[in-house]
């Protein structure tokens, strides 16, 4: 009894330093080769010019925006180096302001009106509807239809008028509506648009959240007596919050950065009230041949990008660890 305790005890200390099991005369046993492999080599080589190519496509024009956006010049010749001149400049006139303040409002409105309007339909969308597929189609139909054909389609609805959503307003008794000429009903008409062609979208992303939902939740829900507004806020919306979120960010960049459906339908007008800094950074580099201000604005853009991207994201890191 005592020598098998003794030679148990000598095995695990051993094992603990690593001797082999047969005595300190047997060598220890190799160590594992860390060495990348022929294969992983390969692999790595056959990659490495692809990954080069797309950092070198990517990182190339950043790095000339940046030094554009620090020098006094066009897009032909550099200029002279001015620091963070351009920045001050473009914080200081009241212009990048108003185009600020439209630019949260239209990110706002667009983001969360499309949201609620997607899931309203795709909540809609899980009931037995007749024809349901026909209507899912449908509606996708505002965000398939290219850009172009939906802004010339708005733009006869009410640029002028004899457009049908004015004739409409006068025999309702509303009076002359101006949507694009009057600046506010201007802003009214590019917030809607922008819902009408991103609600699709949101639709989209809340429908894939939804078909997650275990149903087991739901009938335990209702066999406990709750309420059809206690399921939705206490348990459909926190099992899609994950999804939520990452449709908020996506939507923000598409907002932020979203040029033709702005352009297309009022030019960022009238008196500049649909302008936003997408639109205001394009004007500045190729209508007033500002190079240096104009990307200053597109990097301001891209740094408020950033931050809220990184707010959302922790967010989803929270629920996730919750």
């Amino acid at each position: 009894m005592t020598m098998s305790s003794t030679s148990l005890a000598t095995g695990l200390r051993r094992a603990l330093s690593g001797a082999g099991a047969a005595g300190p005369g047997r060598p220890p046993l190799q160590t594992r080769n860390t060495r990348p492999s022929r294969g992983a080599a390969t692999m790595l080589a056959l990659v490495a010019p692809s990954v080069v190519l797309l950092v070198l496509i990517n990182a190339y024009p950043l790095v000339v925006a940046a030094s554009q956006s620090l020098h006094k010049g066009s897009l032909i010749i550099t200029g002279q180096f001015t620091g963070l001149e351009n920045y001050t400049d473009v914080l200081t006139r009241p212009a990048f302001w108003k185009a600020a303040w439209f630019t949260v409002v239209f990110t706002l409105v667009g983001v969360f009106g499309s949201w609620l309007v997607g899931l309203g339909l795709a909540l809609l969308l899980r009931t037995k509807i007749p024809a349901g597929g026909f209507f899912k189609v449908v509606l996708m139909l505002p965000w398939v239809v290219p850009i172009v054909v939906s802004s010339t389609a708005w733009n006869w609805l009410v640029a002028t008028p004899d457009s049908p959503v004015p004739r409409l307003a006068r025999s309702l008794g509303l009076g002359d509506l101006l949507f694009l000429a009057d600046p506010t009903l201007a802003a009214i008409t590019v917030c809607v648009f922008k819902i009408w062609v991103s609600f699709p979208f949101m639709m989209l992303m809340t429908s894939a959240a939804l078909a997650s939902v275990d149903h087991n939740v739901y009938e335990a829900a209702d066999m406990d007596g709750a309420t059809k507004w206690q399921t939705f806020t206490r348990i459909t919306l926190p099992m899609i919050r994950r999804s939520t979120y990452i449709s908020w960010i996506l939507m923000t960049i598409f907002c932020v950065n979203d040029f033709p459906t702005i352009y297309l339908l009022t030019g960022g007008g009238p008196v500049n009230a649909t302008s936003s800094l997408v639109v205001l950074a394009y004007r500045t580099v190729f209508q007033d041949f500002q190079t240096g201000p104009g990307v200053a604005i597109a990097f301001l853009m891209t740094l408020a990008l950033v931050v809220i991207s990184t707010v959302l994201y922790r967010q989803i890191r929270k629920g996730e660890t919750a």
